[in-house]
């Protein structure tokens, strides 16, 4: 963790970062903003915020600056690849990137072997092609650029809320509604900052859920994302008392199916490819464990 008491006045957050921190790129401040790891004052800020003389920084989750990346041969379900860029299914258990405790057996080292040097350097040094990311325990479809131009294009079509991502998850409990949107500000939590809350001071966040099928005891959804926030469909869920079966984390309920991380799944990407102009939609089938667990479900049934 770092800290900082601001000595000029007016300045952009994200400005005053990258210059008093060395090695720290505008682009990292404003990520970490993003996922409330970076506060003034206790409290979430965007990346325009203007600074005030004496106002309190806090930056936590600072990531090393120098890496030794190494390609790993790690069998992976490449969904579709051309020159710009590649899609993945990611299988649950994978972590995207470095980070403290796993420097290596990730996505990146894996994508790292497949496409040797052409990955965008846009993501930095451990991020290399990284657009967005899926948690460790949550499986499904990712999209890695290969160059800085496809790595833009994407980015600016999440901004832009122009890629649709679709979810399928087994949630505790019957819920009654067909279809709702759950729209809660997330940010990062005050009590534990491995974990996100829903809080006044967060970012806008709006999950769109279904149900496909209830159960006795649980439902199946899928779920529509407008925006991206860490953990978001993991956090809406548990929030409105329906949390996502084998979430370690947002979860205190018992996990009956013996699985370890949470039954969700990123079954659909629809996007406009970087540069050929034309509508992607491409879909990932629900692992096998998954679909052993519904195939119990419906046994009871």
């Amino acid at each position: 963790m770092k800290k900082l008491i601001v000595d000029e006045d007016g300045k952009r957050v994200d400005v005053y970062i990258s210059k008093k921190i060395e090695g720290m790129s505008r682009v990292t401040v404003q990520r970490l903003l993003d996922e409330g790891n970076i506060l003034v004052n206790n409290t979430m800020v965007k990346t325009s915020y203007k600074l005030k003389i004496n106002d309190e920084i806090i930056i936590e989750d600072v990531e090393p600056k120098q890496v030794e990346l190494k390609a790993q041969n790690i069998p992976l379900d490449i969904v579709y690849e051309d020159g710009d860029i590649i899609v993945v299914n990611k299988p649950k258990g994978l972590v995207v990137h470095p980070a403290s405790g796993n420097e290596d057996g990730t996505l990146v080292n894996a994508i790292m072997a497949i496409c040797k040097d052409s990955l965008s350097g846009i993501g930095g040094e451990i991020r290399p092609g990284i657009v967005h990311r899926l948690d460790k325990d949550t499986s499904g479809l990712l999209i890695i650029a290969k160059n800085d131009r496809a790595h833009i294009n994407i980015s600016e079509q999440i901004k832009n809320r122009e890629i649709e991502k679709i979810y399928i998850a087994l949630v505790r409990g019957n819920i009654p509604e067909n279809e709702a949107t759950i729209k809660m500000p997330i940010g990062r939590s005050t009590k534990d900052r491995k974990k996100m809350d829903v809080r006044k001071d967060g970012r806008e966040a709006i999950t769109h859920f279904k149900v496909i099928k209830r159960y006795e005891k649980y439902t199946l959804l899928e779920i529509k994302i407008d925006t991206g926030r860490t953990h978001q469909i993991r956090v809406h869920m548990a929030e409105i008392g329906h949390p996502v079966i084998g979430d370690e984390v947002y979860s205190n309920g018992k996990n009956e199916f013996g699985v370890k991380g949470q039954m969700l799944h990123a079954k659909r990407l629809k996007f406009k490819h970087p540069t050929q102009n034309k509508i992607m939609e491409l879909e990932a089938s629900l692992p096998k464990y998954y679909q052993d667990v519904l195939e119990s479900l419906e046994k009871r049934l």
